[in-house]
């Protein structure tokens, strides 16, 4: 197996791993949040997908899907290209209330079928690009893969966490 092809099978499993958070979930599940300092289900999905568009977007020399798709607007936010949701406070993790599952999971799937498409072309060269020189030592488009799964497979977790919670509530 080619790392593009573990790739391949990182990011599906993370797709699914979303789904299962959030299918069949109605706005009060989506939003909620065991006390207010908490994230919700719909803000974590929110955010690690934010999280990868912007990443991906930028490794591949792409336009993010939030600017390019109308997802901001149905999730009633702004397109703004530099907002992940780093630093969000308990106000702005309450505002993001999808009435259903499915623009969360559009936006979602919209940008894990781009990220597929990138990844299945990698090859060693690809990797090994520098991308980023801010860090010592500076960070290649391997490292940046990683830690975008990294990052939101830990989100994925919290947001199966926050459902078995709701699933378990009287």
């Amino acid at each position: 197996m080619n790392a593009a092809a573990i790739l391949v099978e990182a990011y599906g499993r993370l797709q699914r791993q979303v789904h299962r958070a959030v299918d069949g979930l109605d706005q009060a599940a989506l939003a909620y949040r065991p006390d207010l300092g908490a994230n919700s289900i719909a803000w974590l999905v929110w955010h690690l997908t934010r999280v990868q568009d912007h990443h991906i977007a930028h490794i591949a020399d792409r336009d993010q899907i939030w600017i390019t798709s109308d997802w901001a607007t149905g999730l009633g936010m702004d397109a703004d290209a530099s907002r992940l949701g780093q630093g969000d406070g308990p106000a702005e993790v309450g505002s993001l209330r999808p009435t259903d599952p499915s623009t969360l999971l559009g936006y979602h799937d919209e940008v894990a079928d781009r990220s597929v498409s990138y990844v299945t072309r990698v090859d060693a060269h690809e990797l090994g690009r520098i991308i980023d020189h801010d860090y010592t030592p500076p960070v290649s488009v391997g490292v940046r893969l990683v830690s975008i799964l990294n990052d939101n497979l830990q989100h994925a977790g919290q947001a199966r966490y926050l459902r078995g919670i709701i699933e378990r509530m009287p």
